[in-house]
């Protein structure tokens, strides 16, 4: 029975269907969001929700049975587990952010999905790298929210009144949405000469460190790259050396086919 449980876990075709189970949940969590969709197909989109819970709480008891202490090792597997409890949760009153939290199972793909999970994986590994731009940064909007505060934050008090206020429109104009016609323009109609502060701090947050943070994920995701292409090229290796060897045990064989032939026939 054993063998026979974890075959089935680890069947493609049952990670398939887990898969697209998945998928039909997140359709029918968005259709949960439609008034009029959940006024006549309210019954079938709940009790479909229902089935969903129940066929993930089977597949982790399952997980559970075949792998035992090695499951609640793999981050992976309690990542699941984790996301399989919150939905367990009834969501009365006073739990009722929980049937929000529901949508996380639609993170269930990740863990699913192998070559998502690469991509995950490279990420986090890119944290440290991440935390120093990200403090670097930090660092550069303190400077510049003090700067802006004390410069302009007594004629533009709903932008720049408090720092807080100036570490928001800053964030603003470094996603570059409205910042010259709706910040910085009118802040020129008073400040001719604001273009100086705002253009060298739209260069050195959107256009420096912005790239820093991509080429720091680019350059994780070329070691990905990497390190598959040398999986794949040791693969390879492993397989010519085993074809070799095979061909070695077969060319022995042959020679002594060939010398009981000999001998048979000397006979």
């Amino acid at each position: 029975m054993y063998k026979n449980i974890k075959s089935l876990v680890e069947l493609n075709h049952f990670q398939n269907f887990i898969i697209g189970i998945i998928i039909l949940n997140g359709i029918t969590m968005g259709l949960e969001t439609s008034t009029t969709i959940m006024k006549y197909y309210s019954e079938f989109i709940l009790t479909f929700d229902k089935m969903v819970i129940s066929i993930f709480t089977l597949e982790i008891i399952l997980r559970i049975y075949v792998y035992r202490l090695s499951f609640f090792k793999d981050p992976w597997s309690l990542f699941d587990f984790f996301i399989v409890a919150i939905s367990l949760i009834p969501a009365n009153e006073g739990f009722a952010i929980f049937r929000i939290l529901r949508v996380f199972r639609l993170f269930r793909l990740i863990t699913v999905v192998p070559q998502m999970r690469k991509i995950v994986a490279a990420l986090l590994s890119v944290i440290p790298g991440m935390l120093s731009i990200m403090a670097l940064m930090a660092l550069i909007f303190y400077i510049f929210a003090i700067m802006s505060t004390n410069l302009y934050g007594e004629s533009f008090p709903q932008w720049f009144g408090t720092l807080g206020d100036s570490f928001y429109t800053l964030f603003q104009i470094m996603t570059l949405e409205s910042w010259s016609m709706g910040i910085v323009r009118p802040i020129m109609e008073v400040h001719p000469y604001a273009w100086v502060f705002f253009i060298p701090f739209i260069f050195i947050a959107t256009f420096v460190m912005i790239n820093l943070i991509v080429a720091v994920i680019v350059d994780a995701m070329a070691l990905l790259k990497a390190d598959e292409e040398k999986n794949i090229i040791g693969e390879v290796k492993n397989s010519e050396v085993s074809l070799q060897d095979e061909i070695k045990d077969l060319k022995k064989e042959i020679k002594d086919l060939k010398q009981l032939i000999s001998k048979i026939k000397m006979d």
